[in-house]
């Protein structure tokens, strides 16, 4: 029987945000006991919570992320281990290399999700090597994804190498833990439809 585990954090007006970026705003706009219905609004920027990356994030005249078909942010998926490591390099992805096919996507678990929103977080993630982004790109990846802010430091190319690819990236997962090593699972990771170069995404494995 199939499980469904979310991978994306709430978003809320009190949550952190990437050092730099403005604070979400969530209001209440209406209430039931004096409209008749409630409802709220919201000002964020897109590059909050859990998100994904378009190339247009990185490159102009490239994509905005309503651009793709649907089926860009459904694949099946894999998760490398890389807890207690100090970058993210290709060999993590040794175990899984002979496996990994086409537009399949890869999640990569640093265990610093369970520091969301320290100094730490933001600072002293390890960061994905160059070298294993491009392998990413040659094997035709169609998602890679981080439980960190970032999966690199400035001047960011890591990101440059992936979007302008359209290999996109979403940052700020959490519950890896209850994914499976070393066996292949479904994503969905449906962002907003919004003509902007990124958005808030809901992210659900299917194992």
């Amino acid at each position: 029987m199939k499980r469904y585990i979310d991978l994306s954090r709430t978003l809320t007006d009190k949550m952190p945000v990437y050092p730099g970026d403005p604070k979400p705003e969530l209001k209440t706009i209406a209430t039931v006991e004096k409209d008749g219905y409630s409802d709220q609004k919201v000002i964020t920027g897109m590059h909050i919570s859990t998100h994904i990356d378009a190339p247009s994030h990185g490159f102009k005249g490239m994509k905005n992320i309503d651009e793709f078909p649907v089926d860009k942010f459904i694949g099946r998926a894999w998760v490398l281990d890389a807890r207690n490591k100090t970058q993210v390099d290709e060999s993590l992805f040794l175990s899984i290399q002979d496996q990994f096919q086409d537009d399949d996507c890869l999640l990569i678990r640093t265990g610093f999700e369970e520091i969301f929103g320290t100094e730490k977080y933001y600072n002293e993630f390890p960061a994905m090597t160059e070298s294993f982004a491009k392998i990413l790109v040659e094997r035709s990846a169609k998602i890679v994804a981080f439980d960190t802010s970032s999966p690199d430091y400035p001047p960011y190319n890591v990101h440059r190498i992936l979007l302008s690819n359209e290999v996109l990236i979403i940052e700020n997962l959490c519950n890896l833990e209850a994914l499976p090593l070393g066996k292949p699972f479904e994503i969905y990771a449906l962002p907003w439809k919004i003509d902007a170069a990124g958005a808030p995404v809901r992210v659900v494995a299917s194992v």
